[in-house]
């Protein structure tokens, strides 16, 4: 009876490792593997994921450990911290071409005038950013868990295996892989030929990349418009995402010329669970606001020094509340085109000519953050409180609405604030609405504003309701205006064009 017993156990334990193993991605012994993937467990039932225990990859032949995600390091601070007495860098921030990764700098290494973070939780560097992002190392999505590597520590033509301690990820049946053939893969021989200059992201690997990082990390930093004379085309770089999910914070800087399109909105879905707690600034240093100010590192996408980076049939998104952006874009010259983005407070920051398009934006208020300048055609926001807090400077316009649409889903959603903020008022805040429909906003129409509105400009033309119907102007905000059709003719044609409101001064 002791042997038969015996004997149904061993069948049970290779019943379960056979199952893991055919629902492992990349799949038991595959190859042509792109080095950019996730390692994805898919079980019977929900898993749950431990508290201590490694995950780790080795390179086959030397059995080189090659990344290790240590489970009992948290991933992220889930308490928000002082920030009393924060000033902006002294020191404009340095934006060089460098190639800092996992694999030649640590993590957490300091930039600019920040000082190294001590504090004992999960780091990355993404699109080499060194001083690291807070992540997930192991991600639950129902029955399914994503490993996130360390980005940038796989390389091509490599043999690898993994190894997961037993209690790391906690199902009925799994007890980890401890031998070097219980999970390996081969990566694909070398990359997409950079001279073609257009890759594809599939989540399923049959890409050149599985993760849109992936894809932009190849691309080189500050490329310039025009190639020489021997080469083919001009110098811009194509980024085509298939349809599928995309869970990952997206850090990319320095980039020019690049076009990330995806194949419908809709079905290309860019998200993760990131905020201002999450991923927060330096202590002592506030970030991003005007040029050459520290990076921030709280949405889920990010566009930093970007020159002509353009944004077309993509759904962004930060998966948690608070000050997370679902899309930050730094720089000038950009276009987001078709592009859903949500977020929370500050779903959308803006800081450098932007041009939009047909776009969704959904936040909790100042759902458009930043000093622009921006102009909106034809997009449909939603808000909870104030749609933006407009803080350009007199060296640039402001936000512009042509044809959009602002749905309110609160009793405070007016259409902009400019409270003094620690002392701080934005004198040349402007935000201008041409033939928009307004839809559950309070009546006053705009917020606070505070300190010299001389040169502020809230200004409303033509605004209606869903059906048509003229907005009752009676008790609008003393701050604002109402543009007339023939005594400011003038501004409606000047601020009808978006090379006008997307100049850098005027």
């Amino acid at each position: 009876m002791k042997t038969l017993l015996c004997f149904i156990s061993e069948l049970l334990l290779v019943s379960v490792m056979i199952h893991a193993q055919s629902a492992l991605f990349p799949a038991q012994n595959a190859v042509n593997v792109n080095p950019d993937t996730h390692l994805i467990l898919k079980f019977d039932e929900s898993p749950t994921v431990g508290d201590k225990g490694f995950i780790r990859v080795f390179e086959e032949e030397t059995n080189r450990q090659v990344d290790c995600l240590d489970l009992s390091i948290p991933a992220g601070p889930t308490g928000g911290q002082s920030n009393e007495g924060a000033i902006y860098s002294p020191i404009p921030y340095d934006y060089k071409a460098v190639d800092y990764t996992n694999a030649n700098m640590l993590a957490g290494t300091p930039s600019g005038v920040n000082k190294r973070d001590l504090s004992n939780y999960q780091l990355n560097i993404i699109g080499h950013f060194t001083d690291g992002f807070h992540f997930h190392p192991v991600i639950v999505r129902g029955n399914i868990a994503t490993i996130y590597l360390h980005n940038n520590l796989l390389e091509y033509g490599k043999n690898y295996y993994v190894t997961i301690d037993n209690k790391v990820i906690n199902t009925h049946g799994f007890k980890g892989f401890t031998k070097k053939n219980a999970w390996r893969f081969t990566t694909k021989k070398c990359g997409p030929k950079t001279e073609v200059r257009k890759l594809v992201v599939s989540a399923d690997g049959k890409g050149d990349f599985n993760t849109l990082q992936g894809a932009l990390d190849y691309i080189p930093d500050f490329i310039p418009a025009m190639l020489t004379p021997s080469q083919e085309g001009d110098g811009s770089w194509k980024v085509y995402i298939k349809n599928g999910d995309y869970e990952e914070i997206v850090y990319f800087r320095n980039k020019r010329y690049v076009t990330i399109e995806g194949e419908s909105r809709d079905g290309v879905h860019i998200h993760y669970a990131n905020n201002e707690i999450f991923n927060p600034h330096p202590a002592g240093l506030k970030t991003n606001e005007f040029p050459g100010t520290f990076p921030s590192r709280r949405a889920a996408f990010m566009s930093d020094n970007g020159f002509c980076i353009n944004l077309v049939n993509l759904t962004i998104q930060t998966d948690l509340k608070g000050q997370a952006e679902g899309v930050l874009m730094m720089g000038q010259g950009n276009t987001l085109n078709n592009i859903h983005v949500i977020g929370s407070g500050d779903a959308l920051q803006i800081n450098g000519s932007t041009y939009l398009e047909n776009c969704i934006i959904e936040g909790d208020g100042d759902t458009v953050l930043g000093r622009g300048p921006a102009f909106f055609k034809n997009c449909t926001l939603y808000s909870s409180g104030a749609f933006m807090w407009i803080r350009n400077t007199k060296k640039n316009h402001g936000n512009v609405f042509v044809d959009c649409t602002f749905m309110g889903k609160g009793d405070d959603a007016v259409i902009a604030r400019s409270p003094i903020n620690k002392g701080i008022g934005y004198p040349y805040a402007e935000a201008v609405l041409i033939n928009c429909k307004l839809e559950n906003i309070p009546p006053v129409g705009w917020g606070i504003v505070g300190g010299d509105l001389t040169n502020v400009h809230f200004w409303e033309y033509n605004s209606r309701t869903m059906t048509g119907a003229p907005i009752d102007y009676s008790i609008r905000n003393p701050a604002s205006r109402q543009l007339d059709k023939e005594k400011d003719a003038r501004i409606i044609e000047l601020y009808t064009n978006p090379v006008y409101v997307l100049s850098l001064v005027y």
